[in-house]
């Protein structure tokens, strides 16, 4: 065996890594080397080349041309989601893993992610915990993002925070075939990770986690998620807007909000345009308590118990304010993800 590992193109791995690719062949090869070395050896690994103009098929083709699990598929540009969706046809294997092109897996990865799926058959699909790197370049902002991303451990707290931004990494998933084969990435204005997530939650389906950080997630300028506009901020409010008027507000045209700093507003814009406005609005801010905005009445916290029934979506940024806020519902005997939602 050569030290990426020998696999029979004829074999069916249990395994399948699904790296898109595009101009990506400085980083590719210590990507590819992170995959190599895996201790779970039952794998593929499906490279698909998005359009490449630089160096990206030769670089995978000397890895395939060394390891039999290694494959490459070269396509015209086409953008990520008819690549994903290419490249999840192309998988054969009963658990898919994502990967990109510009990330590091620890050698221990899918082992462990394996072990978690096998070991809870409700599970669709698991992520991990990340560490962003390089350090030096990462604003607070960026920090702040993986502390609570690395603060999620467990399939309540996914589900609890689904709302507040995407609990999982989409570089990190590793999911049943069935699941990400059988719901898809579709093109959406916002997000494609974040669209499938949450149409798995929507669907019923349970996500896990590994509470360790198996990822190293390069962050730079050049990354979709700052350049493409599906990932821009308002796109993520849209998609938290859609899948709250066909989910939790989906037998209501009313709802109340509490917080309206930039986060409620910009959700309360968003619903207004699909149909959902606030019956009340809960709210600290003195200039805006007993005044109306978009007709409803702004309250203090205090008076909320005069608003049971009415489903309470909690709209305000940071995890200290969030957890002030749960902490004081739960006293009050509200129930999070019935009476309740997190929205940010």
């Amino acid at each position: 065996m050569n030290q990426l590992g020998a696999m029979s193109r004829n074999s069916t791995p249990r395994v399948s890594v699904l790296v898109p690719a595009r101009d990506a062949a400085t980083t590719l090869p210590a990507c590819l080397r992170s995959i190599a070395r895996q201790t779970w050896r039952d794998f593929e690994c499906v490279v698909v080349d998005d359009g490449s103009t630089d160096a990206t098929a030769a670089v995978v083709a000397a890895t395939a041309a060394r390891a039999a699990r290694f494959q490459l598929h070269s396509r015209p540009a086409a953008g990520l989601v008819p690549t994903l969706q290419y490249g999840l046809a192309q998988c054969r294997g009963e658990f898919i893993a994502r990967m990109d092109a510009d990330d590091l897996m620890r050698a221990d990865r899918l082992a462990r992610q394996v072990e978690l799926l096998q070991a809870d058959p409700r599970l669709a699909a698991v992520g991990c915990h990340v560490r962003l790197f390089p350090r030096r370049a990462l604003r607070p902002g960026r920090l702040d993002y993986e502390a609570w991303l690395n603060s999620l451990t467990s399939s309540a707290e996914l589900r609890r925070d689904a709302l507040v931004e995407c609990p999982l990494a989409h570089p990190t998933w590793l999911a049943r075939a069935s699941a990400l084969q059988g719901f898809g990435y579709r093109a959406v204005p916002w997000a494609e990770d974040y669209d499938l997530l949450l149409r798995w939650l929507a669907a019923g389906l349970e996500l896990g986690v590994v509470p360790a950080r198996l990822l190293a997630w390069r962050d730079h300028p050049r990354r979709l998620s700052r350049t493409a506009p599906e990932y821009a901020q308002h796109r993520f409010v849209a998609a938290k807007a859609h899948f709250l008027a066909c989910g939790y507000l989906a037998a209501r045209s009313d709802y109340v909000l509490w917080g309206y700093g930039s986060t409620g507003k910009a959700l309360a814009q968003a619903l207004l345009g699909l149909g959902r406005r606030p019956a009340a609005i809960v709210d600290l801010h003195p200039g805006r308590l007993g005044n109306r905005i978009l007709g409803a009445e702004v309250l203090a916290p205090t008076q909320l118990e005069r608003l049971r029934g009415w489903p309470l979506l909690v709209s305000v940024a940071g995890a200290g304010p969030r957890a002030e806020i749960r902490a004081e519902l739960a006293a009050r005997g509200w129930r999070e993800v019935v009476d309740f939602v997190c929205v940010a």
